[in-house]
């Protein structure tokens, strides 16, 4: 085997961590790298340069990629309201193809010649990152332990301690992996369509019955959220406020069931507190200023950038003609949404904007109005109805 430089996609855990120690071992030098998209805790990435060390890795490095991830992903997901199975935030999907072109970027400017990620073969992730990693950097080798030695945890956790390396074993009944836009829960009830997740498999636990209503509003300009309660704020830290704050009231849960790129059916539970209510917000100010054809084909055209986007298709030229469709739908919608957080629900109480297109002065639904006479109302109702009624006398 050619001895390698390899840059590998680090989460710090079980299988990144066998990659390092199995790679070295192999003779290859290893730089280690992080892509925080949310899912780590300061006290964690604090400590991923010695434990990157300590399993052998020559260079670490950790890049705060959050700001990132909205600008060139979420805020497109964001402006197609993509829920994937009208339920579903793509939590992992977009953090997946941002870590992987950060690496690639990191791998580039190291001088690696190969490139590695701790994915199993089971998954969508391998998918994700063997694309993106193929498609921005074809002359560099692929390296994927995991999947090539097709291990069970068991095994690499044998491995590591045989070196004198353990780690704590999870002994927590759910898989939780946690990111900006959302967090995601495994668990045997998500091994079937049958069984239901409980609430204390989530982050936050059982939600409190007796939660009292809270309030807020949120503005966004030009589809991008700009401020809560009056306070301007970043969309990073918007995101993060909002998810701090609607978890405790179990908003933004769920379990998606779906088909899985590999074509099998899956289920995973989600906990997306912040994604949801932005969403909500969002669709309810489009609404108001968006024209009856614009919402529709926003619709479609927004789900099918998500299933580009969640099926490991992102780099398809395709998906940079949808981006440029959303973003431009996005001119006009700028303004305010008032909703309240119940325990488990959220309810939108009020949406406003300077680009409204609801005119009472114009014309109210089911009452009077300044636009047209009842004998022009008559008139369009007949014509409008012309098609059924010649279809209706063929068939008769």
């Amino acid at each position: 085997m050619n001895k390698k430089h390899v840059v590998l996609a680090f989460s710090g855990g079980l299988d990144t961590s066998f990659c390092v120690v199995y790679l070295r071992e192999q003779g290859h030098a290893v730089t280690t790298v992080t892509v925080d998209t949310g899912g780590f805790s300061a006290d964690a990435l604090a400590r991923m340069p010695e434990h990157a060390a300590r399993l052998g890795a020559v260079a670490h490095h950790t890049i705060d990629a959050r700001a990132l991830l909205f600008e060139d992903y979420l805020r497109h997901l964001l402006a197609g309201n993509v829920l994937r199975g009208q339920a579903y935030p793509l939590s992992v999907s977009a953090e997946r193809v941002c870590q992987a072109t950060e690496v690639v970027r990191m791998a580039r400017q190291v001088g690696a010649q190969a490139l590695a990620h701790g994915s199993t073969g089971a998954g969508n992730d391998q998918v994700r990152f063997d694309v993106a990693f193929r498609a921005l950097a074809p002359d560099l080798e692929l390296i994927t332990p995991i999947r090539e030695l097709s291990l069970s945890r068991a095994q690499e956790m044998s491995f590591l301690a045989e070196r004198g390396i353990h780690l704590p074993a999870k002994t927590g009944a759910y898989s939780v992996n946690e990111g900006m836009w959302g967090t995601s829960v495994g668990g045997k009830e998500t091994h079937d369509s049958w069984s239901t997740l409980p609430e204390a498999a989530y982050p936050a636990g059982v939600v409190p019955s007796d939660l009292k209503p809270r309030t807020l509003v949120l503005a966004f300009e030009k589809g991008r959220p700009v401020a809560m309660d009056g306070k301007t704020m970043a969309p990073v830290e918007m995101i993060a406020e909002l998810n701090a704050l609607g978890q405790p009231y179990g908003v933004g849960r769920g379990v998606h069931l779906g088909d899985t790129i590999l074509g099998i059916k899956g289920r995973v539970g989600f906990d997306a507190p912040a994604a949801v209510m932005l969403i909500t917000a969002h669709r309810e100010l489009e609404k108001l200023v968006l024209s009856g054809k614009q919402l529709f084909w926003k619709e479609t055209l927004g789900n099918l950038y998500g299933t580009l986007l969640h099926e490991g298709n992102f780099f398809d030229p395709l998906a940079r003609d949808l981006e440029a469709y959303l973003q431009s739908s996005q001119a006009q919608v700028t303004g305010e949404v008032r909703m309240t957080l119940h325990p488990r629900a959220i309810m939108v109480e009020g949406v406003r904007s300077q680009h409204s297109l609801m005119d009472a002065k114009v014309a109210s639904y089911g009452e009077a109005n300044h636009l047209w006479t009842g004998a022009e109302a008559a008139g369009f109702a007949k014509v409008y109805g012309v098609a059924q009624t010649l279809a209706l006398k063929v068939k008769s």
